[in-house]
């Protein structure tokens, strides 16, 4: 529907995809634009479903249409079903962190603002056609808990490793170097973003407990009920 509103109208279509599309990455790799997607997961290969029908789209009618591939995007006002506000607002609360197996998972993290302007950025001066991927700093999950529990000052006795996810790719990493030839890169490091995260989830309780009190309590017990135990 938004590629045909986008073809009939003459506007620029974004699609902001993800790293996931590029599948389970073996170290020392970094995917490219032009590396093959293989999606694990029922979501990355919607995702990586969208991605063709952009390309379809102008290849077949000339839509001005472009992709962006993003890493995992944290900073304020996320909603704690992820990864760090839950980490962060459960350390606050003494309550369980839930690790997926191993934790030895490892992702690249970007500040919102930096993929912002990374999509912005394409959204101006990207080419039809073209997929721009938006990296960040490159993490093992158990480092990122680590780094967690020094900002909050929370017990490593909560760090709770369950049952692991089906289909859970190992890594992911992407090469920015396209779009950084537009003239875009990250301005914000992991350590700082993830101190100044912390510092707001730690300063706007009254805009989480609400969340995590209402509808939200049935997911994650659906999600983590019965790995954790009850």
């Amino acid at each position: 529907m938004l590629l045909d509103h986008a073809r009939h109208h003459g506007l620029r279509h974004v699609q902001v995809s993800t790293d996931e599309v590029y599948g389970d990455i073996e170290a020392p790799h970094s995917s490219t634009e032009d590396d093959p997607i293989r999606p694990s997961s029922p979501y990355s290969a919607s995702k990586a479903g969208g991605d063709m029908q952009v390309l379809a789209y102008v290849r077949t009618y000339g839509v001005d249409a472009l992709i962006t591939r993003g890493a995992n995007t944290y900073g304020p006002r996320q909603y704690p079903e992820k990864f760090l506000p839950l980490f962060i607002t459960n350390a606050f609360d003494g309550l369980p962190l839930p690790v997926y197996g191993d934790g030895r998972q490892r992702r690249e993290w970007l500040h919102v603002d930096d993929h912002c302007e990374a999509i912005e950025l394409a959204l101006r001066e990207g080419g039809p056609g073209q997929v721009y991927n938006v990296g960040g700093q490159e993490r093992e999950n158990m480092d990122v808990i680590r780094t967690i529990l020094d900002h909050t000052g929370a017990s490593p006795d909560l760090v709770r490793h369950v049952e692991d996810r089906p289909g859970h790719d190992r890594r992911y990493s992407i090469d920015s170097t396209k779009l950084m030839g537009l003239g875009w890169k990250p301005r914000r490091s992991f350590d700082q973003g993830i101190g100044q995260t912390v510092e707001w989830y730690r300063e706007h309780r009254a805009w989480w407990e609400p969340i995590k009190s209402g509808e939200y309590r049935a997911y994650y017990e659906q999600q983590y009920g019965a790995r954790l135990g009850g």
